[in-house]
């Protein structure tokens, strides 16, 4: 393989591992994905009771990010074939594996809410609304 040829492949591998690293950290730092998968790291839970502890997710949100976090493999679906369908979710091991992560994000986020606030407040009262003129 002539070196041209190596280094444009080279390239291409890179910007490859760089479009699948943005998709799973889209993934992963989804609000919604967040959410559901610090609610799983207390316990499996069913579809509503999930819902329920995300709250303010749509049933189709839930389900899309659901079946988004089974794809990836962080994320187990078990379903009981009873009246109605019993559908229990949980995390696999690899979700595990982002769960300390990911409840060291929530903690920081609840530890800095004040001074988040306090920041945009002094910001926006420093700055004119884009637009009102």
């Amino acid at each position: 393989m002539d070196k041209t040829l190596e280094q444009s492949y080279g390239q291409l591998s890179i910007l490859e591992d760089c479009t699948i690293t943005r998709q799973i950290l889209d993934r992963v730092g989804d609000k919604w994905s967040v959410l559901i998968i610090v609610n799983l790291g207390v316990k499996s839970l069913r579809f509503k009771e999930l819902q329920r502890r995300s709250g303010g997710i749509s049933q189709r949100m839930l389900t899309q990010t659901l079946r988004h976090l089974e794809r990836d493999g962080l994320v187990w679906r078990k379903a009981t074939p009873t009246v109605p369908l019993t559908v229990e979710y949980g995390l696999t091991a690899l979700g595990e594996s982002l769960l300390h992560p990911l409840q060291a994000l929530v903690e920081w986020v609840n530890g800095n809410r004040a001074a988040i606030a306090e920041a945009r407040t002094g910001y926006d009262s420093k700055h004119e609304p884009v637009g009102t003129e």
